[in-house]
């Protein structure tokens, strides 16, 4: 599985980390703690960024979905 953020060439360094890390699934407690920030911080610089209008895409293979083979379908067959 891979992760895409959009929009966050909108978003400041701090919001950045904080960002991806949410996203990866840490708490704000433990986030807080990573970056030397108290969590009333990190939750400010989540907020800001999500009305900065940022966007999360998650990019899975065929074969995640249960669709063997599904990475190398030819489209040319008809």
């Amino acid at each position: 599985m891979k992760i895409e953020i959009r929009g966050v060439e909108n978003l400041s360094f701090r919001e950045r980390q904080v960002v991806v890390l949410k996203e990866m699934g840490e708490s704000t407690e433990r986030i807080a703690k990573k970056l030397n920030l108290s969590v009333s911080s990190v939750a400010t610089l989540y907020n800001r960024a999500k009305t900065k209008g940022y966007e999360v895409v998650i990019v899975l293979p065929g074969t995640a979905l249960g669709l063997a083979g599904a990475d190398d379908v030819d489209e040319g067959d008809g």
